[in-house]
């Protein structure tokens, strides 16, 4: 099975304490062949999109689900999600890892690997928020 990841760094490629939508760049990382390698690194245009009108907004959000499933990602790794949260499991397991390094979380990933492929095999909407930190907790994402 192929995963493909999107984690939400800074311009220094180190995890932030910001909503998915506001990082600076998304670095893509494949899982094939038994390993999450990275792919490439894609620049956030959306990241200051309608903020001035509202923070969380579900227009910037259906751009960012739509340009990221386009690159067939089916995994978002940062260190929080927003209230977009809701519309995102709809599209993506949203993982919320503890590591600041992203070469560290890449290892972390790669070692809870089956969480993530037993996720997307059994369900095909509504997934799980995964919170990776000295080990892993699923819980449902909670609508309103």
């Amino acid at each position: 099975m192929n995963i493909t990841f999107a984690l939400a760094l800074n311009n220094n490629g180190i995890f932030e304490k910001k909503h998915f939508g506001d990082t600076d760049k998304f670095a893509i990382y494949t899982y094939e062949n038994q390993e999450l390698s990275f792919k490439e690194e894609l620049k956030n245009t959306f990241k200051t999109m309608d903020e001035v009108q509202e923070h969380g907004s579900k227009k910037k959000g259906s751009a960012i689900i739509s340009f990221l499933k386009e690159k067939g990602v089916s995994v978002l790794v940062s260190k929080q999600f927003g209230r977009n949260i809701k519309m995102v499991n709809q599209h993506f397991v949203p993982v919320i890892i503890a590591e600041n390094d992203h070469n560290i979380a890449v290892e972390v990933l790669q070692k809870h690997m089956n969480w993530f492929k037993d996720e997307l095999q059994n369900r095909k909407e509504n997934y799980m928020l995964f919170h990776i930190k000295n080990g892993i907790l699923k819980m449902h994402v909670k609508k309103d």
